[in-house]
């Protein structure tokens, strides 16, 4: 509540006293620390050296040689929902956060939108007294509004930072990043070949925007959120920190996961009697099916690496050492920030938490992949066309994913990976460091803690209320419990008793040291939920979730799948979706205008989001661009949609059309056959007629005409998925980033020169080709 007016008010000011309380910018107390949020991203318990991982993180490990690392910190299993746990204190399905944003489904428990009740850390610290950055991921608005023609209210400068840097959906191109800057796209400041990662840049911006304020205010704190892409997908490195782990991982996944144990038990991490669980724990599409005969998912399974030949075991290995210097890389820019922290007398006072949002990803699947969007797409990775791309990995002309096998290799000693309940999707790593005000020295905390124990902990340890309302909002009570004992006394009692979760159809529930776990497979399609096995672990004694109890005390079982439906009814967790990832994303989801038949765009836009822009997927569709050529010799992008990991362009080259369409990462060209004409409102077009609908591409005729004289025509497949998990961007007259095809004439952005595009016109209709030219034409006269 604001302070009220204390002064006096008569009709003259010299007889009236001022008051400036009520109007004064708040203040934090003396000596308040800072608070840095380092939010690492499919990083898993045990890829960091300090977590017995074989990955050295020396940055991070000058954190935790500061503070305490916790064994038993918790996460939901995956980005978004974890995310806004971290920053609200809520359980995740009460943050509408059932899932990832791009799945939204239109329930209370999964709309993708933070309801305002659930304030966030930003919110109630900025209205404190502290600056409030953030750079990286955001990942906490839903796709409706990850567009410039919509509202800014979930942008994180609608939650309560004041200055922020990064991306807005799950994942980007760490080459070519899908950038925003407060509250518009901007492109990268450099290219790839002139250095440029996005984790350099981000980190850039964030000593940036503490330096800006601390030149004005140099005793004011600050909460700076730090959210670099890694270690998700893609993973992007520069070549040099690749090599750093040359020939370190050719042993396998299995044996590192036996050498990590061996670390983690010396470390204290784990307890001495911890064992490995198998490889595959639930099964394979070879051993289980679903209750009516469903397969089981092809991406779930890891195969052993004494199976592998050598060739896959070559390529497997590189796929780990990118992943290695990606992890290294971004822990060099954390030495960044720490440096600057302590040349400038910050770092002892600095509350800084490390976190990975869920455990090691399982998305690349056994085989790994050279584009992830393959997996979005239901598309299957071809070994002998990802070896081509071996020496690529890690640079600008891949997406890559490492297989699920090094994602067991990263949870150890956990079974499963990110989305699933066992502790190798939710148990992760935590680090605490606060020099100036505990006296934690690279101690291990075993308290068990959830994502939500964050926001009370820090507004604990800072002394600052909840405050009962933000923005009008009358606040919801926080699920999350203050950790702050913990942090002062490693024998002192977590307050957490019970904690549920649920995502994608994998369940579990934890109480008093005890948790049951189905075993039903995500993104599954199997359903049957009242039918699902649960297994049953007595945690405080099996980390590891080795020994399955379920047979020896089914009342139990009973009890705990009980309790799991009551913490469900009371965090609004249903309904719960286990579909496929080519389900869950094509579901149909708000626009900000309705769909309709023809999408027109002019040049000089910012791009255009793919989820409010034109859908061409599965269906026929028609480009056309509306254009003056005055003479031979224009070139450039006309229409450009995604990049060359999924998408399609047209463009001019050689005084000829050319139409390209990238299938998750194969090109297929068409080429005019005549040379385009010069003249006023000429129409260049692609005309795809769609013949037949498969189950993971289209197939049809694309045709290429000037006005209406066809010059070329070709049998294309076109995607039926996403160009991009997060979405991609719409072009006209340029291309900026990462290209759909590199024929593309000219130097970035490709822009179409020799003429002037008027429009673009892009026609789902369905109706034949001639018909849609005339209609053109019929416009342009009226015009």
């Amino acid at each position: 509540m604001p302070e009220p007016f204390r002064g006096s008010i008569n009709l003259d000011i010299r007889d009236s006293e001022p008051d400036w309380a009520p109007f004064e910018p708040p203040r934090a107390p003396d000596r308040a620390p800072n608070v840095l949020y380092i939010v690492l991203d499919d990083v898993g318990f045990s890829a960091m050296r300090c977590y017995g991982g074989p990955i050295e993180t020396p940055n991070i490990d000058r954190i935790a040689a500061a503070g305490a690392r916790y064994t038993q910190w918790h996460t939901t299993a995956l980005c978004s929902p974890t995310r806004s746990c971290l920053l609200t204190g809520r359980n995740h399905t009460r943050n509408s956060m059932a899932c990832i944003t791009e799945a939204a489904i239109g329930f209370p428990n999964g709309s993708g939108t933070i309801p305002p009740e659930n304030g966030m850390l930003s919110e109630i610290l900025g209205e404190r007294g502290w600056n409030t950055y953030m750079v990286g991921k955001w990942h906490l608005c839903p796709t409706d509004e990850m567009n410039l023609a919509s509202t800014r209210r979930n942008w994180p400068s609608g939650r309560g930072f004041e200055r922020w840097y990064g991306f807005l959906g799950a994942e980007t191109n760490q080459w070519y990043p899908d950038l925003v800057y407060d509250n518009h796209l901007v492109d990268q400041p450099r290219t790839p070949e002139e250095g440029y990662h996005l984790t350099d840049d981000i980190t850039d911006k964030a000593l940036e925007f503490i330096n800006d304020a601390k030149a004005i205010a140099p005793d004011k704190p600050f909460f700076l959120y730090y959210a670099p892409g890694a270690c998700h997908a893609p993973h992007h490195a520069p070549r040099d920190w690749i090599e750093k782990f040359k020939g370190r991982f050719d042993a396998g996944y299995e044996a590192i996961r036996e050498q990590t144990l061996a670390r983690q038990k010396d470390m204290g991490i784990v307890p001495a009697d911890t064992e490995l669980p198998p490889v595959n724990p639930i099964g394979t599409p070879e051993t289980r099916t679903g209750p009516d005969g469903q397969p089981y998912p092809a991406l779930d399974f890891t195969r052993p690496w004494d199976s592998l030949n050598q060739d896959e075991k070559r390529l497997f290995a590189r796929m780990a050492e990118v992943y290695a210097g990606f992890l290294a890389h971004a822990d060099h820019h954390i030495g960044r920030l720490l440096d600057y922290l302590e040349q400038n007398d910050e770092l002892d006072n600095t509350m800084i938490v490390v976190v990975s949002d869920n455990g090691a990803s399982g998305e690349g699947g056994p085989n790994g992949s050279v584009n992830e969007m393959k997996f979005a797409n239901g598309v299957a990775d071809d070994l002998a066309a990802n070896l081509a791309q071996l020496d690529e990995l890690g640079g600008p002309l891949t997406y890559n994913h490492y297989p699920t096998g090094w994602a067991m290799a990263f949870n150890t000693p956990f079974k499963m990976w990110k989305r699933y309940e066992f502790n190798g999707g939710t148990c992760d790593p935590c680090i605490i460091s606060w020099p100036a005000g505990t006296s934690a020295r690279g101690e291990i905390r075993d308290q068990y803690h959830h994502a939500i124990d964050i926001v009370p902990t820090i507004l604990d340890v800072l002394g600052v209320e909840a405050p009962e309302t933000i923005k009008g909002h009358v606040q919801a009570p926080f699920d999350g419990m203050s950790m702050r004992a913990s942090l002062y006394d490693a024998a002192a009692a977590s307050p957490r008793k019970t904690q549920f979760y649920s995502m994608l159809g994998s369940r579990s529930i934890w109480h008093e040291g005890w948790k049951a776990v189905t075993t039903h497979p995500t993104v599954s399609g199997w359903g049957h939920f009242n039918d699902d096995e649960w297994e049953l672990y007595h945690t405080d004694v099996d980390r590891a979730e080795t020994r399955n109890l379920a047979a020896e005390r089914p009342d139990k079982v009973r009890e705990l799948v009980n309790l799991w439906f009551c913490e469900a009814g009371a965090n609004a967790a249903l309904p719960l979706d286990d579909r496929s990832a080519v389900e869950i994303f094509n579901t149909p989801r708000p626009q900000l205008i309705a769909p309709r038949a023809r999408y027109v765009y002019r040049p000089g836009t910012a791009p255009i989001s793919e989820w409010q822009a034109v859908n061409t997927k599965g269906r026929s569709f028609v480009i056309g661009a509306l254009v003056d050529i005055p003479a031979p010799g224009a070139e450039g992008v006309l229409f450009a949609f995604g990049s060359r990991f999924g998408g399609h362009a047209l463009y001019v080259k050689n005084n000829r059309l050319h139409y390209v369409n990238n299938f998750v990462g194969t090109e297929q060209h068409v080429v005019g056959t005549e040379d385009v004409p010069a003249g006023s409102n000429l129409i260049l077009s692609a005309s795809f007629d769609k013949e037949s609908l498969e189950v993971d591409h289209a197939t049809g005729i694309l045709s290429l005409y000037h006005a209406d004289h066809k010059v070329g025509e070709a049998t294309i497949k076109t995607q039926l998925g996403a160009y991009a998990i997060a979405g991609a961007g719409l072009y006209v007259g340029r291309h900026y980033g990462e290209p759909v095809t590199d024929d593309y004439p000219g130097q970035p952005p490709y822009a179409f020169t020799g003429g002037t595009i008027d429009r673009v016109a892009v026609d789902v209709s369905g109706e034949p080709y001639m018909d849609l030219e005339r209609e053109a034409a019929l416009m342009i006269m009226r015009e």
